[in-house]
């Protein structure tokens, strides 16, 4: 269940791409993350969904989105309220901190084959080489195993999220469960332009501490611990 506030006045009934921006307590990276996409990508839907942020997130974000809808806290709950109102051809499941550079003409072409889903190669935000390393490994990992995270911008074909029922309702993990299961139906396509997300837990934890804990993580995922478990383990909770 979700709540429809409103968007900018004279928003298109209809996009080529919609960009779905689950957000919490987001209220200072929103409206850059907003202007910044309605300069690059003047055609597409931009569809922010606020998890109950007590900041002032949802009202930076008004106006500056084409929707914006309130929706029970949980990413996975958000983006699929977001995908589901969404009207574009392709869907890209975006996080407040991360952006993109990529052009509307070389994203236009990435997307001219069609594919049925993909993610983007990432870059950190932060300066240093112990990043570069992190940056590598990740864009290494996500190509061979086909498995991506959300910093990578997940996108897929709006008719293949509808006939896949969209993220799995777990608190954590959502993105790398749906690759798994969208893996096993088509290969994904991986756009070369980098999207550079933030690398603030990585600054804050420690790259070593944050690349162990997240290894960690995934192995406990892949052998079965519950969703809700390693979310509070990764949160604090």
């Amino acid at each position: 269940a979700g709540q429809q506030l409103r968007g900018r006045p004279g928003s298109l009934m209809a996009a080529p791409i919609s960009f779905v921006i689950p957000v919490l307590n987001e209220a200072e990276l929103v409206a850059p993350l907003l202007e910044g996409l309605r300069e690059r990508y003047p055609l597409a839907e931009l569809l922010v969904v606020d998890g109950g942020s007590s900041d002032g997130t949802v009202a930076a974000a008004m106006g500056l989105c084409d929707s914006l809808l309130v929706s029970p806290p949980g990413r996975a709950r958000q983006m699929n309220l977001g995908g589901r109102a969404a009207t574009g051809d392709y869907l890209f499941f975006l996080h407040a901190d991360t952006s993109l550079s990529v052009s509307a003409d070389a994203l236009a072409e990435a997307l001219a084959p069609c594919p049925s889903w993909g993610f983007f190669r990432v870059s950190l935000s932060g300066p240093g080489i112990p990043l570069r390393v992190v940056e590598w490994f990740m864009n290494r990992r996500s190509g061979l195993t086909r498995v991506a995270t959300g910093d990578q911008v997940l996108f897929l074909d709006r008719a293949l999220f509808e006939a896949t029922g969209g993220f799995a309702d777990i608190p954590l993990m959502e993105d790398v469960e749906y690759c798994k299961r969208l893996r096993a139906l088509a290969a994904p396509s991986i756009i070369v332009h980098p999207v550079t997300t933030s690398s603030r837990r990585w600054e804050e934890r420690g790259v070593a501490r944050t690349i162990l804990q997240m290894w960690w993580l995934r192995l406990a995922f892949a052998m079965g611990a519950s969703p809700g478990r390693l979310h509070r383990i990764y949160y604090g909770g």
